[in-house]
């Protein structure tokens, strides 16, 4: 593994999920409480670039963070299906329709990331196409109540039961629907920190 011990990295979520993939992958992190963002996306942006608009957002907010020799990290997960993006489920209702909606379907998963430091930024994304299997309203009502994917993007986790039961197919990052696509973070980091 490239060492990047000449930075510190600052992630800045709220995610579990993404803090346990950089653990996982062997990075020398310090997660910082990320300032909470108005997440609603202009109706000028298409839906490809929601999750960079949002990842960038982010960063902006957190900025005041860095100190030299650090690198902060920023990320923003949506889920489009037929060109509208599902968020993160308000009640059972909403993650209800939004499953119920996604039952049978491919739809696109896209995580933006920002690398932000004292002198650049760099934006990019990853996008995974994921498959549902027909799911009866007795599995959703299921998942929902065992899982409660309310801080979900399209309201659920693919890393839960219904990730393990429902999902026929991907295209694509596994990584990238937990989150974090942790495979395009290590490469563009190696490019974006100084040797």
């Amino acid at each position: 593994m490239v060492s990047f011990e000449s930075v510190h990295i600052l992630l800045a979520s709220k995610s579990p999920r993404r803090k346990q993939l950089l653990e996982d992958a062997g990075f020398r992190f310090k997660t910082i409480r990320s300032v909470d963002i108005d997440e609603t996306v202009p109706a000028a942006i298409k839906s490809e670039a929601a999750a960079e608009y949002l990842s960038e957002r982010k960063a902006k907010a957190n900025k005041h963070l860095l100190k030299e020799h650090c690198v902060l990290l920023t990320a923003d997960t949506v889920v489009c299906l037929e060109g509208a993006l599902l968020g993160k489920p308000v009640d059972f209702d909403d993650a209800f329709r939004m499953l119920n909606s996604l039952s049978g379907k491919m739809h696109t998963v896209i995580t933006g990331v920002t690398l932000l430091s004292a002198n650049k930024k760099r934006t990019f994304s990853s996008v995974t196409n994921v498959w549902f299997k027909t799911m009866s309203d007795e599995e959703i009502r299921y998942y929902i109540h065992t899982y409660k994917p309310y801080d979900k993007a399209g309201a659920y986790g693919i890393q839960e039961w219904i990730g393990l039961t429902c999902i026929e197919k991907i295209e694509g990052s596994y990584f990238n629907v937990m989150g974090l696509p942790i495979e395009k973070i290590y490469d563009e980091l190696k490019a974006f920190i100084p040797k």
